[in-house]
C-alpha cells in the first residue's frame, strides 16, 4: 500500500470513529480536508464548554445538540458537508457558552 493510501485509510478510520458517514469515493485530499473541518468544529465546541464525549454523533442524549457535529446527508458531497460543518462551527459563536 502506498504511503498516500495508507494515510488516507487512517484518516478515513478517524472520521468513521467520530461517526462520520463516508461513501468510499472520497479522494485523499477530501478526507484530509474533512478531518480538518471536523477538528475545527470540535475546537469550537470545546471553546464553548462542550463535552466531545457526550456531544457526538453516536450519543443518543447529547448535553447540547448545538455541540453535535452535523450529520452528513446521504448523497451530500464531501465539499458540501465541509461547508455545513464550518457553518455550524461559526454558528457556535452566537451560542451561549456552557459553564465549565
Amino acid at each position: 500500500m502506498s504511503e498516500r493510501r495508507h494515510v488516507a485509510a487512517e484518516v478515513a478510520d478517524r472520521l468513521r470513529h467520530r461517526g462520520i458517514a463516508l461513501t468510499g469515493s472520497e479522494k485523499p485530499d477530501e478526507l484530509a480536508d474533512l478531518l480538518s473541518a471536523v477538528e475545527r468544529f470540535e475546537s469550537a465546541v470545546e471553546a464553548h464548554g462542550g463535552d466531545l464525549m457526550v456531544d457526538d454523533l453516536k450519543s443518543s442524549r447529547p448535553d447540547d445538540r448545538h455541540f453535535v457535529l452535523p450529520r452528513r446527508a446521504q448523497a451530500e458531497s464531501a465539499r458540501a458537508y465541509m461547508v455545513r460543518i464550518d457553518e455550524a462551527a461559526l454558528a457556535l459563536r452566537r451560542h451561549p457558552r456552557h459553564p465549565g
